[in-house]
């Protein structure tokens, strides 16, 4: 099942009910992908999140998260810092090299930098990239 790291302006816009990208929120629920964090990403995760949302909601999503069984929490043991740019991005960074993640979601352009990167060597795609990979029928 193909693993992901979400950055968190991508996760901000696939939470509401009437968002064109709630898809992804609701395929994660169903289990049609691992989402992988780690404690510094869902810190991060949860502070915005309270900045648009009740707590009581962010309380929720932040359960639903970590309980489900395709999240992946991870503990990145080494700092890459490959993103001068915003270096508070690299915690996503760091732990989708942690997990062996098959993406970095992200409509951040700081990202951009890691596709000249070749070494180690992460995928950097946007929220409609993602919704054209998830949404493609699973091969035999």
């Amino acid at each position: 099942m193909m693993k992901i790291v979400i950055d968190t302006n991508c996760l901000v816009r696939i939470l509401p009910k009437n968002s064109p990208y709630r898809y992804l929120w609701d395929a994660f629920r169903q289990g049609k992908y691992r989402l992988c964090y780690s404690t510094e990403i869902l810190k991060e995760y949860e502070e915005i999140l309270l900045r648009f949302n009740f707590p009581e909601s962010v309380m929720l999503i932040m359960e639903m998260l970590t309980a489900a069984t395709n999240g992946i929490a991870t503990v990145p043991y080494f700092k890459w810092n490959l993103i001068t740019a915003d270096p508070d991005d690299n915690k996503f960074v760091d732990c989708a090299i942690s997990a062996n993640a098959d993406y970095i979601v992200t409509n951040d352009k700081h990202f951009n930098i890691l596709k000249m990167t070749d070494f180690p060597k992460i995928n950097v795609i946007n929220i409609e990239q993602f919704i054209k990979i998830i949404t493609l029928p699973h091969r035999p």
